[in-house]
């Protein structure tokens, strides 16, 4: 699987358990290392995104989102995965929600509430169309039109791309889900004799 593949499935919507265990390793290999500096996202771009995150996947008793520095995924899908045009149709959702919150709430999204921030990712989830799926699993679409479905509704591959990187972190899939990345080979049982006659 390549990281177009991997790219399009993460924005269908694939959730964690759905994902292949080639997925699941690659999705790993773009989990920010320490030290990470952000190359696609601004500061302040990064502000809304690790608040938007905290708020989606908040730390209750293990850590959320912005412990796993979902943020910083984020940054490495749009600067190593996305091709230009999905980061242009991501980074113009994700500054719209300053516009939209001030429509709302006559202030933008760093200086609105909890309660306000809540109240419009609820606006932004609700016109999300979550039982469309985007890819088609037939081949009568050119694949340049597969591609292009990849810049469909901004909060839609905010949030999918929150969950597959938070569950893809240490945090997530370890402390969260209390799994292993790659689990080892099965050996089956190595104390059931072999028969001579077989």
């Amino acid at each position: 699987m390549n990281r177009r593949e991997a790219f399009r499935l993460m924005t269908a919507g694939a959730l964690m358990p759905a994902v292949s265990p080639g997925l699941l390793a690659m999705l790993k290999q773009a989990q920010p290392g320490a030290g990470y500096t952000l190359r696609t996202l601004s500061s302040s771009q990064n502000e809304i995104v690790v608040a938007m995150t905290d708020l989606i996947i908040p730390a209750t008793t293990t850590p959320g989102a912005k412990e796993a520095r979902v943020n910083e995924f984020m940054d490495v899908i749009l600067t190593e995965w996305a091709i230009p045009e999905e980061r242009d149709s991501f980074l113009n959702g994700l500054n719209g929600v300053d516009p939209q919150c001030e429509g709302l709430f006559g202030k933008k999204f760093m200086q609105a509430s909890v309660v306000q921030q809540t109240a419009l990712l609820r606006v932004l989830d609700d016109g999300v169309d979550w039982h469309r799926e985007i890819l088609p699993h037939h081949n009568s679409v050119a694949a340049k039109d597969r591609e292009t479905q990849l810049q469909g509704q901004f909060f839609r591959v905010f949030k999918t791309m929150t969950l597959h990187g938070y569950y893809t972190s240490e945090i997530g899939f370890s402390k969260e889900l209390g799994l292993e990345i790659i689990p080892g080979a099965q050996h089956g049982c190595s104390n059931v004799p072999v028969r001579k006659d077989a």
